[in-house]
């Protein structure tokens, strides 16, 4: 009887160890098989990544680039774009402004925007990963809306976005914002170039010209980050959105990237930017202007007062001597019409501030075409920096 229960318990033991061993092995089988799948997600990963980078090697043209997905473009920037707050202690009690920039060099230079670090409180950074660390102000620029702050990290931290060529981009074409909106670490949006060549008015009343407007979703907090077309290259700095209620609207502002080319690097180098200037004010021809005038044609850029020590003063440029009254507004006509520059059409003063933007520096020699009492005659002027 001894032996019969030592068997069946023996027996049983065996069996309780064989179902357990039975369960582990459906247990493992189930780990493996989830290994097996994410094996395969990462196999796939891999493949589309030789394949882009043969791709890439296989490029005869230096303008050729591959188009990338909005997954592609965050995992390539999040590490380069970071949060910035701005703590400043006013009258008021203690005021804390946040906002977004870039890495621009190796240097630890980060691009913003102004109107984020004008205040001149105390500067902090978050990267992705929530490393923070204070910054400096290196330099700004209020009529471009750009700024330069430095942190001192290790190189291998820093992740320097490329820029792209702003003047390259059609309407249409997509584009992504990356940035803080209201404080939400590295948030992406998606979205078009709604229409390019905008103005944006600045506080001291000059336009910041060129601008790309954007369907992007951008949000207070946005402000600084970067605009990249479908290559992951920086087209633009977000900077302003068109919206009744402080958020938006479908409206979105960038600084072209080209213009950023321009400002930074004198920002970084002399803490300032100085933009050129002719130094006159007025309105762009309409067709009762035209009319008053005795205009053949209702464009160009009608001068109503020359500033004081400014280079059209020096050029002999002159203002309006009339005043009419048109649809209800003084308008003083009978000045010079700016029609061209350098050779090139003038419809109104944006195409004279893109022009000087773009292709002048202060000191270089510029010949504007006017009419002047009904003639038309050229004029010699040397550029000034804007005050």
């Amino acid at each position: 009887m001894a032996l019969i229960f030592i068997s069946v318990f023996m027996g049983s033991y065996f069996l309780i160890i064989l179902n357990n061993l039975s369960s582990q092995n459906e247990g493992l089988k189930e780990k493996l098989a989830e290994v097996s799948v994410q094996l395969t997600s990462l196999k796939s990963e891999v493949t589309g990544l030789k394949k882009l980078i043969e791709n890439l090697k296989s490029e005869k043209k230096p303008n050729q680039t591959i188009s990338l997905t909005a997954a592609w473009i965050y995992n390539l920037t999040k590490n380069s774009v970071v949060l910035i707050k701005v703590t400043s202690i006013t009258p008021f009690g203690r005021s804390v402004a946040e906002g977004t920039g870039f890495v621009y060099d190796k240097e630890g230079h980060i691009i913003t925007n102004n109107h984020v670090v004008e205040s001149g409180g105390k500067i902090t950074v978050r990267f992705i990963d929530g490393t923070t660390v204070n910054a400096r102000l290196v330099g700004r620029d209020p009529y471009s809306d750009l700024a330069v702050i430095k942190v001192d990290v290790s190189e291998e931290k820093l992740c320097p976005l490329p820029l792209g060529n702003s003047s390259k981009l059609v309407v249409g074409e997509p584009v992504y914002a990356v940035g803080n909106p209201f404080g939400l670490s590295c948030s992406i949006t998606e979205g078009i170039v709604s229409q390019l060549g905008r103005q944006l008015k600045t506080k001291g009343g000059y336009l910041i010209v060129d601008v790309i407007q954007t369907d992007a979703a951008i949000n207070p907090g946005n402000s600084g980050g970067p605009l990249l077309n479908r290559f992951g290259e920086v087209v633009g700095v977000n900077t302003a959105i068109y919206s009744y209620t402080g958020t938006f609207s479908g409206v979105g502002f960038a600084i072209p990237s080209n213009l950023v080319r321009k400002v930074v690097p004198s920002l970084i180098e002399k803490g300032y930017y100085e933009h050129p200037w002719i130094g006159v004010a007025g309105l762009d021809v309409t067709p009762e202007i035209a009319k008053l005038m005795g205009l053949k044609e209702p464009k160009g850029f009608l001068v109503t007062s020359v500033m004081k020590g400014s280079p059209a003063e020096e050029a002999g440029l002159r203002g309006g001597n009339q005043a009419v009254v048109i649809e209800g507004e003084e308008v003083v006509i009978g000045g010079d019409v700016i029609i061209g520059i350098d050779g090139r059409e003038i419809r109104g003063i944006n195409d004279i501030l893109i022009y000087i933007e773009r292709y002048k520096n202060v000191g270089d020699n510029v010949t504007l075409t006017i009419i002047r009492e009904g003639r038309e005659t050229e004029v010699p002027l040397t550029l000034g920096a804007r005050p």
